[in-house]
C-alpha cells in the first residue's frame, strides 16, 4: 500500500489515478488531500508518506530540505487559474486584462487562497497598483477550504483559484480562467519522501501518472497534461 499526501488541487485527479493503478497494478494507492501548506508542513515533520503531491515551487522546497529525495520530481500537470460567482449571479466580463481588473474594481469582497494561486494573485494586484484598494476587501481561506465554499456562502463576491478546485463545486459558477495576458498556472510535481518505503513501486506509480495514457484524464480534471 503506497501512502500519499497532496494538496487540494489535484484531490479528484489523484483520486482517479490512484484507482486506475490499483486496478492495473494490483496495489493499493492511499491519498491524503489536504491544504498545501499543511501537506509540506507534515512532510517536514518527517510523517510516514510514501510520496507527496504539491506545486513545483512546493517539491523543490522540500527537496532542499532533505524531505524529498532528490531527482525524484516528476511534473504531472499545470493547472489554470479560474474565476467563479455566485450561482445564479450575473457572469462579469473577464474577457480582457482591462475587463478583469474592472470586474475585480467593483467587487465588494474577493476571496483567494493560500496555495500558489493566491500569492501570483496578490503580484497582480501589485501590478496593477490596487493592493491598497482593495486590502479591506480580500479574504483569505483558511488552508484545505475551498474558495468556491466562501463563494457559495456568499462570504465572497469574486473567488480566484485552481479550475480544478472550483469545476465541483455546487452553489457557484465558473465565470472562466483568466484572459491571457495574466494567465496564472501552477505545474503540480510529485516526489518521494525521504521516509519512502517502497521508492521502486512509487517511482512505478509516478511514471504512470505522468504517461500519455492518462492525458484524457487530466483534461477531465480541468488540467493540461505534462507528459513525458
Amino acid at each position: 500500500m503506497l501512502k500519499l499526501i497532496s494538496s487540494m488541487a489535484t484531490r479528484q485527479l489523484l483520486g482517479d489515478l490512484a484507482a486506475q493503478w490499483q486496478h492495473m497494478s494490483g496495489v493499493g494507492v492511499v491519498i491524503e488531500s489536504v491544504g498545501g501548506v499543511d501537506a509540506a508542513r507534515r512532510v517536514q515533520e518527517g510523517e510516514a508518506f510514501d510520496g507527496v503531491v504539491l506545486a513545483l515551487e512546493a517539491i523543490d522546497k522540500l527537496v532542499m530540505a532533505g524531505c524529498v529525495v532528490a531527482g525524484s520530481r516528476v511534473d504531472l500537470v499545470e493547472s489554470s487559474v479560474a474565476v467563479a460567482v455566485k450561482a445564479g449571479s450575473s457572469l462579469p466580463d473577464i474577457s480582457t486584462e482591462a475587463a478583469l481588473r474592472t470586474a475585480v474594481a467593483a467587487a465588494p469582497t474577493i476571496g483567494y487562497s493560500t496555495g500558489p494561486s493566491g500569492v501570483a494573485l496578490g503580484k497582480l494586484f501589485d501590478k496593477w497598483s490596487m493592493a491598497g484598494d482593495l486590502q479591506n476587501r480580500l479574504v483569505q481561506a483558511p488552508p484545505g477550504v475551498p474558495v468556491g465554499t466562501l463563494v457559495a456562502h456568499g462570504q465572497v463576491v469574486l473567488g480566484f483559484q485552481q479550475l480544478s478546485e472550483l469545476m465541483y463545486l455546487d452553489g457557484i459558477t465558473v465565470v472562466g480562467t483568466l484572459p491571457d495576458e495574466v494567465a496564472i498556472s501552477t505545474i503540480f510535481s510529485a516526489g518521494v519522501c525521504s521516509v519512502c518505503s517502497q521508492p521502486q513501486e512509487l517511482a512505478r506509480f509516478f511514471a504512470f501518472m505522468a504517461s500519455r495514457e492518462v492525458a484524457d484524464v487530466k483534461q477531465k480534471h480541468g488540467m493540461h497534461p505534462i507528459t513525458t
